[in-house]
């Protein structure tokens, strides 16, 4: 990890600690990110995994109206299954568009056939680039070595930001953050194909 990427880790983490607003269980440890890492086949940004390394965010009072029953992804414990579903959400999410019309100008020609559409854009999102859920539909980019990537919240194609990194994401997030939001709040977004939805 790099030095940059454990701090601002360990800045949200102290960030989530201080809000008091969901157990956290010990970190993961090395041996559980190789294992969650190999399984479903994602690297978490080094942000995240000393996030994640400093304490496991897993259960919270449910909140009435709430869209997830479970919103922090249970690394250790969580169902397979379940995990695989919130990794493909925001995929799941653009294809579902794709079928009812959906069509970003920067794909190219939007195939006249609904099916043809929905296939072209399946393999195009194949080879974009990983997102991995934060807590419920907000989400940071994969990858070893990179770290302070904006937080993007994700539902279909509304995707916007909900934080300039992980630690302004739970200041935004869990606290106040109208109080101590900077005139200069201007996330810029940093990884391939997401940022189109965001210009």
């Amino acid at each position: 990890m790099t030095p940059e990427g454990m701090k601002l880790g360990l800045d949200a983490a102290r960030l989530l600690a201080a809000a008091n607003c969901c157990e956290i269980e010990p970190g993961l440890t090395d041996a559980e990110f190789r294992r969650i890492e190999r399984d479903y086949g994602f690297e978490f940004g080094d942000d995240h995994r000393a996030f994640l390394a400093a304490g496991l965010p897993v259960r919270q009072p449910p909140e009435e109206g709430a869209t997830w029953e479970n919103p922090w992804p249970d690394w250790r414990h969580g169902d397979p299954a379940k995990l695989r579903e919130h990794l493909e959400w925001p995929v799941e999410g653009v294809l579902g568009a794709v079928q009812h019309g959906y069509w970003h100008p920067t794909w190219g020609q939007q195939p006249t056939d609904a099916d043809e559409a929905h296939q072209k854009a399946t393999l195009m999102l194949a080879q974009v680039p990983k997102l991995v859920p934060v807590y419920a539909h907000r989400f940071l980019p994969a990858g070893h070595g990179s770290h302070g990537h904006p937080v993007m919240s994700i539902w279909g194609t509304d995707i916007i930001y909900y934080g300039a990194d992980l630690a302004d994401y739970i200041n935004h997030e869990f606290d106040d953050f109208s109080a101590h939001t900077p005139d200069s709040w201007n996330p810029r977004a940093t990884v391939a194909f997401w940022q189109d939805f965001l210009e």
